[in-house]
């Protein structure tokens, strides 16, 4: 039996101890995004004034904060999506499409209890009454004003439904729902950026890496000890090895940003909350380059692109930015903290807008790798360890310190 370093035993069983977490590392795993499976067990519908959770619409454990009102024409404006979805009947009273603009998850929740309400009662429809509201017909702080709200009833509106209908709405992922009205049902959603939305994977399985010998291998081929092309705070390209996923599931299905460039031609997908190095404008060198949530990317920006030919990183002016549904989410932590995707330099974190401070962050876990390598005795065969599928204890862990120590709030942008 090979003599192992003493002082290798001595930091391992250290770091082992600081990094152990049995209570916080092991979870019941994730289901998809946001929806909850429709079981065979009986729904009872919910009582008039009763809301789910039990506990105010405004606060963590239900739909979070409001963040102020978004005006038509702003910055946060351009982030409702309108939903045009044939299996909902929009009331649209105002004759602007105001009903009809929502967020992300909130267009995600209610598509799916469209289809929910056509299999309860088959020849009836979801009915929206309200949604995005610009004219202040609401209480100052309303979460209507921000399209995270919506007043459903059903399309022949029979109110004997409605108790159901609030009960379709738990069921479809909506994270508070009240039966607010013998006339309708009220529904929210926790804004697109807060911590309990952003816990999720960052590529889809179709992205590539490159590896360091120059081949291309997709995202869900990618393996624990395989090393990939980074770059360090300079921007200079450097091979850096894949210590880790942290999030991998590969029936995940997510909502990506997709950023287009051109010259060189390059399409990167990720999830809206994860970093990418971006600089607004045109940009000559990699100074300009910060990390920003892919969300706030726009069309005339520049991202860093891999050149053709086994160039180093250049700008790239972006073309489009468009959301696109995909299969498969995976987020692989590199040495470096920095990876290639599908030729475009992208952080390995996400939540925090701060690359460096999420580096520190997961400091630990690269010292526990380093100190693995030092022993003799670690098998060789590591590299190409199949990863396993869900989100890393340590993730986990460190959203639930932030949460604690800073307030979930302060996690938002």
């Amino acid at each position: 039996m090979p003599r192992r370093n003493p002082l290798a035993l001595g930091l391992l069983g250290l770091a082992a101890c600081l990094l152990a977490a049995p209570a916080l590392g092991c979870g019941p795993g994730r289901g998809p995004v946001g929806r909850r499976r429709l079981g065979r067990r009986q729904l009872s519908p919910l009582l008039y004034k009763q809301f789910v959770p039990n506990v105010p619409e405004q606060t963590l454990g239900a739909s979070g904060k409001a963040e102020g009102k978004v005006l038509r024409g702003s910055e946060r404006f351009r982030e409702l999506v309108p939903n045009y979805n044939p299996d909902i009947i929009f009331k649209d009273e105002e004759n602007t499409g105001a009903d009809r603009l929502m967020t992300e998850r909130c267009k995600e929740r209610v598509n799916s209890l469209a289809i929910a309400v056509m299999n309860m009662w088959p020849g009836v429809k979801l009915r929206v009454t309200e949604g995005w509201d610009e004219d202040g017909h609401h209480l100052p702080d309303s979460l209507h004003y921000e399209g995270r709200a919506l007043d459903i009833t059903t399309s022949d509106r029979d109110r004997h439904k409605y108790g159901m209908l609030a009960r379709l709405a738990v069921e479809a992922g909506f994270d508070w729902v009240y039966y607010e009205s013998k006339a309708h049902v009220h529904v929210s959603v926790k804004a697109d950026n807060s911590l309990a939305v952003r816990t999720g994977g960052c590529f889809p399985g179709h992205a590539t890496v490159t590896l360091r010998s120059g081949e291309r291998r997709g995202l869900a081929d990618l393996r624990q000890g395989d090393w990939v092309l980074g770059a360090e705070p300079g921007g200079r390209l450097v091979p850096t090895e894949v210590l880790l996923f942290l999030d991998r599931d590969l029936g995940q299905r997510a909502s990506f940003v997709a950023i287009e460039t051109a010259s060189p031609a390059r399409r990167l997908l990720l999830t809206p909350s994860h970093l990418v190095f971006a600089a607004r404008g045109a940009a000559n060198g990699t100074a300009a380059f910060l990390p920003v949530f892919a969300r706030r990317v726009r069309p005339g920006d520049a991202v860093l692109a891999h050149g053709a030919g086994g160039q180093g990183l250049r700008p790239a002016r972006v073309l489009r930015v468009s959301r696109e549904d995909g299969v498969g989410v995976f987020a692989p932590l590199t040495s470096h903290g920095t990876l290639l995707v599908n030729g475009v330099l992208a952080s390995c974190y996400a939540v925090l807008e701060s690359h460096r401070w999420a580096h520190r962050a997961f400091a630990p876990l690269r010292l526990f790798h380093g100190l693995l390598s030092l022993l003799p005795a670690r098998a060789e065969a590591g590299n190409g360890t199949a990863p396993e599928a869900g989100m890393h204890w340590y993730s986990r862990l460190l959203y639930r310190l932030a949460g604690g120590v800073l307030g979930h709030e302060a996690l938002q942008a």
